[in-house]
């Protein structure tokens, strides 16, 4: 079996990782596995699966993997750790593909590493078949996002505050791993010539047509806005936006305490962890411009030699983020509801839509619009007072683009993954029993297709969501 493996992050970035092993699982069993992503990245799909239980759990190293555990620092909840790092990760290697494509192969929840910080570096096999779930979903919807190859049941057991719960490792694929946290980790070190060697080499990974820190910090804030505006069409909270968590290639990557918001409302919350609203479905854009403010911190040395200047110059680029975001994110309204062209109006009748679908489920609220562009379809069933919405309808028809139906089926998703339906897979997972969890994913990696059963919002009994990390 050839993985085609390279390892230029440990060529070329030396002082950013540790090289350890996993841990190996004991007794590993196959829970999941993505014959589709494996035939992508050009691997034998047959002969992986027949050996991923072992390679992709820590049991046994796949041909040509160098394990690493990258180093990376990070503002979690707004608070700076200089020392981070992969505290449950393993950088098996980079697949690259026939096509010369570059991917990290990683093993999450593989065990201690010294990044760990007192952890047990394992985890359960509910959160990681949770990242499996929702990264492929959002792969179907066309969010850029790291991808799901298997998630392995390890055959040991780990302590969780919900008591003894049964071990997995997700086997996770990425454009990369480098993050704002592993700018800051050499910024806060003071290491400049590292500093540089990690700009070219994100630059010449992701952005070859970029040059220098600006160039690369333009490019990045132009993904991210993109991709965070992504997330809000689609309702989707990320739960930990630490900077830690956010990916230089623009891709969705740690997939915690995240979920998808049902009843829309701005300050919705789903992790356990976040008391204080810091990464409500509101604040999202707020975070993004906190994010690559800290971006561009780290990235001062670089930018100028003179200390005032480059502030000057970050501070400048700054300033234009959260227009960048309000058009990525109007681009996407403007989709989502198939307006035709570009209107200065188009704002003020986004904001009031969203006024009058306070409360309504926010994804069968886009996907119903196809049945209304001529009449109330099955709008009226979703909101406790329909008035405003009747007002907006007319003002909405009036801007709609020819064959708007059409339009509005491939642009607003059916299925998503419902909160209700996830935590049932995942304890149905955790018992023994496979079979939610291959049908919940059979939905949401077709999330245009009507399929009643996974479009209904959670019953009134369901009670208020909420998430946990995993850790």
């Amino acid at each position: 079996m050839d993985f085609h493996f390279d390892h230029s992050w440990a060529r070329d970035l030396p002082g950013t990782y540790l090289r350890l092993a996993p841990d190996p699982a004991p007794a590993p069993r196959l829970l999941a596995f993505n014959r589709g992503l494996a035939a992508e990245l050009g691997l034998e799909a047959e002969a992986l699966e027949a050996g991923a239980a072992r390679w992709l759990s820590g049991a046994e190293l796949p041909p040509g993997a160098d394990p690493l555990a990258l180093a990376y620092a990070g503002h979690q909840f707004g608070g700076f750790s200089p020392v981070l790092g992969d505290g449950r990760a393993h950088l098996l290697g980079e697949i690259v593909t026939p096509d010369g494509r570059r991917f990290d192969l990683q093993l999450k929840g593989s065990g201690r590493t010294p990044f760990s910080r007192g952890g047990d570096g394992k985890a359960a096999i509910g959160p990681m078949l949770r990242e499996y779930l929702v990264s492929e979903a959002m792969h179907a919807l066309g969010v850029p996002t790291t991808r799901s190859l298997a998630v392995v049941a390890t055959g040991e057991d780990i302590w969780r505050d919900a008591g003894r719960l049964p071990g997995a490792v997700l086997a996770r694929v990425a454009a990369s791993h480098i993050r704002i946290g592993s700018f800051q980790f050499l910024a806060a070190r003071g290491e400049a010539e590292k500093l540089r060697a990690l700009t070219d080499y994100t630059l010449a990974r992701h952005y070859p047509g970029a040059e220098g820190a600006l160039g690369l910090f333009d490019a990045v804030a132009a993904r991210q806005a993109r991709l965070v505006a992504q997330w809000m069409g689609l309702g989707f909270i990320h739960g930990v936006m630490n900077t830690d968590n956010m990916a230089l290639s623009g891709e969705t990557i740690d997939y915690g305490p995240c979920a998808f918001m049902e009843g829309y409302a701005p300050g919705t919350v789903f992790s356990s962890i976040d008391r204080q609203g810091r990464y409500a479905y509101a604040n999202q854009p707020l975070i993004l411009g906190w994010n690559l403010a800290r971006l561009a911190e780290a990235l001062l040395p670089l930018i100028d030699p003179d200390g005032e200047k480059a502030v000057e110059i970050a501070n400048a680029r700054l300033a234009g983020i959260a227009g960048l975001y309000r058009t990525e994110w109007l681009a996407v309204m403007r989709c989502k509801l198939a307006l035709a062209g570009e209107d200065p109006g188009d704002e003020a009748l986004v904001e009031d839509l969203l006024k009058a679908m306070e409360g309504a489920d926010w994804t069968l609220t886009f996907h119903r619009l196809a049945g209304a562009v001529e009449g109330e379809g099955l709008l009226r069933p979703l909101f406790e007072d329909f008035a405003a919405m009747a007002e907006w309808l007319p003002r909405w028809r009036a801007r709609l683009a020819p064959d708007a139906a059409a339009l509005l089926r491939r642009a607003n998703p059916a299925v998503i993954p419902r909160n209700h339906r996830v935590e049932e897979a995942l304890e149905a997972a955790t018992a023994g029993d496979m079979a939610p969890f291959e049908a919940l994913l059979a939905a949401v990696t077709r999330p245009f297709e009507e399929n009643e059963a996974y479009m209904l919002p959670a019953p009134s009994g369901f009670g208020r969501y909420v998430t946990f990390c995993g850790t």
